[in-house]
């Protein structure tokens, strides 16, 4: 359930990362080709991004499908930024349909998607949390505890729920954290950045398959790709 991408490097059009590739979240939204739940992701969209001169993330997102966002295509092309996070939803079944349950999530600071699901009673019921889908509250719950410590967090998690699926993908404007615990993330490093996203966006050949049950970790240093070693 659920596609994202985050984007780390030199300016790019949120078309050219979200809607033009062959393979573009927006064609993963009616046809993914690694998604491992579900069949389609029309539960609604989400982009997240940093711009220059502002310090907080700015944020659209919509609890209708991709495809059907004639206004977000039409201004796409038109913004750029050096970093952002996007997904596609499959909500989880019981979960509510509305624009605040839509990925990315955020406190101001950090971006973040929650690819998979999670029993809600495992959550602390201390942070506030944007809504009541298990997405928002997994977000929450890293906001509060740190997202520096998203293995820790991630391992927790899964040792509370052994049938939770925790592929969450966060940025901070300079780094990118991400997750497999559950479901397909792969990772592209180019000259001009890194893409890591649930699945291709095209056939590069330079696209790597993260492992399941690892940590990736994105700075402008590099990227390193560690396991996740349960507790």
């Amino acid at each position: 359930m659920c596609r994202h991408i985050a984007w780390l490097g030199e300016p790019r059009s949120l078309a050219d990362l979200v809607l033009e590739p062959p393979h573009s979240l927006l064609v993963q939204s009616y046809a993914p080709r690694r998604q491992q739940h579900g069949l389609v992701n029309a539960d609604g969209w989400g982009v997240g991004f940093f711009a220059e001169g502002r310090a907080l993330p700015a944020r659209w997102r919509a609890s209708r499908p991709l495809w059907h966002d004639a206004s977000f295509a039409s201004v796409a092309p038109t913004i750029s930024t050096t970093c952002a996070v996007a997904a596609v939803r499959s909500a989880t079944v019981g979960m509510p349909i509305e624009d605040t349950a839509v990925a990315p999530f955020t406190d101001g600071r950090w971006l973040l998607s929650h690819n998979g699901r999670i029993d809600r009673t495992v959550l602390p019921a201390t942070a506030v949390a944007e809504s009541l889908c298990d997405a928002a509250m997994v977000a929450a719950h890293v906001f509060t505890a740190g997202p520096e410590s998203l293995g820790d967090i991630v391992c927790d998690l899964g040792g509370r729920d052994p049938q939770a699926r925790l592929n969450l993908l966060l940025s901070n404007g300079s780094r990118v954290l991400a997750t497999t615990w559950g479901d397909t993330l792969s990772y592209l490093v180019t000259a001009a950045g890194v893409v890591v996203a649930s699945e291709p966006y095209d056939d590069d050949p330079g696209w790597v398959d993260v492992p399941d049950r690892h940590l990736v970790d994105v700075t402008a240093d590099g990227l390193s790709v560690t396991p996740l070693e349960p507790t």
